[in-house]
């Protein structure tokens, strides 16, 4: 008993999380990972940011969903694809310095964006963080031509002891059995581009990660999305302001 009760403590020091007001009234979330702290804060839609041991990563920085100009520089940028609702090259513009490295799939950095280009299935390390790129992709019929096979990038980034999977514009791709030891996934649920709810419930299925947040989720029923998943899942579901 006393063996269970010191790893559920341990479980829930380790995923606390502080909700609150910062960086311009943005939505913030605090996750411990070993001795440092991974910041999420929330923009919009497909944009966020993470800040980890000093360093701002922004994720498919859009205009619409943040005032880039008033936010801190940023030393890492990753672009899921091309989309105009991902990559905006005036939001980049706004963050980037002269160390700013910037990490995009090949049809992106056709964009002027001097990026570092990953494919599929390759991986970097930069500034001490690991990031692979990984599918995403369309699956249903009629819906292939909007994220092809092959084209568009998920990322997983490991932080200290917390890995975080963002999956981009993606369907509940069976690549996704093969990721492993994932802490907290970002998962779209907006049909017919990305995933249905129940195609986010399969998707958890196989990811079985600690926490989810749904992100570029449009008009889909947050309350449905949170019991589904909630009810059949051992996965705690976060809803921030990420339509």
């Amino acid at each position: 008993m006393k063996k269970f009760l010191l790893s559920a403590l341990f479980y829930f020091a380790v995923m606390t999380v502080a909700f609150s007001q910062t960086i311009s009234g943005y939505e913030m979330d605090e996750v411990n990972s070993g001795k440092d702290k991974v910041e999420f804060y929330f923009f919009g839609h497909a944009s966020l940011m993470i800040r980890y041991n000093g360093q701002h990563i922004y994720i498919d920085p859009v205009s619409q969903y943040a005032k880039y100009d008033q936010l801190p520089k940023a030393d890492l940028i990753l672009i899921t694809h091309d989309h105009s609702d991902h990559l905006d090259l005036r939001a980049i513009k706004a963050i980037i310095n002269d160390s700013t490295d910037i990490v995009s799939n090949n049809i992106s950095a056709l964009k002027n964006l001097n990026s570092k280009i990953l494919g599929n299935n390759q991986s970097i390390v930069l500034n001490s963080i690991n990031i692979e790129a990984v599918p995403a992709y369309n699956t249903t019929k009629g819906r292939i031509q909007y994220h092809p096979k092959g084209r568009d990038n998920g990322y997983v980034l490991t932080l200290g002891k917390t890995r975080i999977y963002i999956a981009g514009d993606t369907e509940d791709i069976e690549e996704m059995k093969k990721l492993k030891g994932i802490d907290i996934a970002f998962l779209p649920v907006n049909q017919p581009y990305t995933m249905k709810t129940e195609q986010l419930l399969n998707a958890v299925k196989m990811i079985n990660p600690k926490i989810v947040y749904p992100y570029h989720f449009s008009y889909t029923n947050k309350i449905e999305m949170q019991e589904i998943i909630e009810n059949n899942t051992k996965s705690e579901v976060r809803i921030r302001k990420m339509e």
